[in-house]
């Protein structure tokens, strides 16, 4: 397995370097996130091993660009940081999984092996559909040029469609993925939120994106 350690302190960098290579792999090391990016995008990699907190650009910057960039190596995040709020920033920007540090050697090698036999599997951190784009880590909503201001719930359920473009989606399908389980199978909550989502990315625009497939529930067309 061919590995980039990105790390800033020497010492922890020539740890994980050692120690990888006594495993069989082969490793490089880059210590700023510039370094990463230009690691990452001119030689080929089975996963990266990419620290947070970095010079500018940081980690979590570092991984947006590469995904922005179309580049798909699994990338597992070393934080110092376990709040749950920067492990979901690191994941909306399109890495594949996170190790808090301190960390057990043998776990990272574990997780290792299990991204690298998952493969650099497309993950686009900004989700599109046509001229449709929801960015999950800014919870921003664009048709075109033009920002789309939707309420939390109304996110979360065009989040769920923009998943599956082209796919159809059940109203319980629907439910579960965007409501808890508070709400029962006969509540029309979904077909109220499709309106309004109607209301605010299709109608103004002149759009039909969202489709009601009758009798099963909805789908949001891959072309928006």
């Amino acid at each position: 397995m061919r590995v980039l350690v990105v790390e800033d302190e020497a010492r922890l960098a020539e740890l994980l370097r050692r120690g990888l290579v006594e495993e069989g792999h082969a490793v490089e090391v880059a210590g700023t996130g510039e370094d990463a990016l230009w690691w990452a995008t001119e030689e080929s990699f089975d996963v990266v091993v990419l620290d947070v907190m970095l010079p500018p650009p940081d980690g979590f910057e570092v991984c947006r660009r590469l995904r922005q960039r179309r580049i798909w190596t699994p990338v597992l995040l070393l934080t110092a940081r376990g709040a749950v709020g920067d492990r979901v920033t690191g994941l909306d920007a399109g890495a594949d999984d996170y190790l808090v540090k301190p960390f057990a050697f043998d776990e990272l090698l574990a997780r290792l092996r299990a991204l690298a036999r998952r493969g650099g599997v497309e993950r686009p951190p900004v989700l599109e559909a046509g001229d449709l784009r929801l960015d999950p880590a800014s919870r921003r909503v664009w048709r075109g040029e033009q920002e789309v201001a939707l309420s939390a719930r109304e996110f979360a359920l065009l989040a769920t469609f923009m998943r599956r473009p082209g796919q159809v989606l059940s109203r319980g399908q629907l439910l579960d993925a965007t409501w808890d389980s508070a709400y029962e199978r006969g509540s029309n909550v979904v077909d109220v939120y499709v309106g309004y989502l109607r209301d605010k990315i299709d109608r103004p625009f002149d759009r039909r994106s969202l489709e009601t497939v009758r009798g099963v529930g909805y789908r949001l067309r891959a072309d928006g």
